[in-house]
């Protein structure tokens, strides 16, 4: 491993219900799918279809806290109420995720259902999925350069930009903008854990909602094209932002761990 001068961790998110807001962490413990309790529940309309952040922005301000131990699960609304109680499993269901795979998992019976289908006026219910971190996307971590982030305010003629919008697992300083797309296929030791970086992240309209409160203000989808243009991934042709990665290694990270990457390899003439 080759250490990178500066290259440090400044910010990790994670939300135990994925919809709803992120929550600041000073340090957690990465498993190979994920941080513990990190996307632990997800959030399904009355056809069983996934809610995320892009059909609906109504959750942003309610975060989640889940202790797996103990199976309790609180959710928070910003005015500070709580709804929390033992988490208790239902009727199996498989959700679709973004017509790329299917997580299956078991309804979840309690206050929060009823909590979020008021909040956002449809029936809602909220699913457990049967794997441990079954609501992250494609893979277990996300990483995004807060440079990346000035970067896009640079270009948006804005003063800046709250990364908080794209909910990524780690955020970092140190490196130009755009650093970690040449990272895919690097390897990346962090705190006691061990990464390898993955494709890029392919953005939806969740970006375009204020994270603190759900609103669609600042077009941010749009922004990022504007001039990054479109690019490929897994999920096929899109805006990218950010990249994916895998965990060879578990362990902890904290807020100012260095990252240190392998050598780049050579290229071929």
């Amino acid at each position: 491993m080759t250490p990178v001068q500066g290259l440090q961790v400044t910010s990790l998110t994670t939300t135990a219900i994925k919809g709803l807001g992120v929550v600041p962490r000073h340090e957690v413990e990465l498993t190979r799918t994920g941080v513990a309790g990190d996307r632990a529940f997800l959030m399904v309309d009355a056809e069983g279809n996934l809610l995320s952040m892009t059909r609906t922005g109504a959750w942003a301000g309610y975060t989640a806290h889940y202790t797996a131990e103990s199976r309790v699960l609180t959710v928070t609304g910003p005015d500070g109420s709580e709804a929390t109680g033992e988490v208790r499993l239902g009727d199996a269901l498989e959700v679709d995720f973004f017509r790329h795979h299917a997580v299956p998992g078991r309804l979840v019976e309690g206050p929060w259902a009823e909590l979020f289908s008021d909040r956002v006026g449809q029936p809602v219910r909220l699913v457990r999925p049967d794997a441990d971190n079954g609501g992250v996307d494609l893979r277990p971590v996300t990483l995004l350069g807060d440079a990346s982030v000035d970067e896009l305010a640079r270009r948006s003629g804005l003063d800046a930009v709250d990364a908080r919008r794209f909910r990524m697992t780690l955020g970092f300083t140190g490196a130009e903008p755009h650093a970690e797309d040449t990272w895919e296929g690097r390897t990346v030791r962090v705190g006691g854990a061990e990464l390898r970086v993955e494709g890029p992240v392919k953005r939806c309209g969740a970006v375009n909602r204020d994270p603190a409160d759900g609103s669609g203000g600042m077009r941010a989808l749009s922004l990022i094209k504007g001039y990054r243009g479109l690019g490929e991934s897994t999920l096929g042709r899109g805006v990218l932002f950010g990249v994916y990665a895998d965990v060879l290694t578990p362990g902890s990270i904290k807020v100012g761990d260095t990252l240190e990457l392998d050598v780049a390899p050579a290229l071929s003439h």
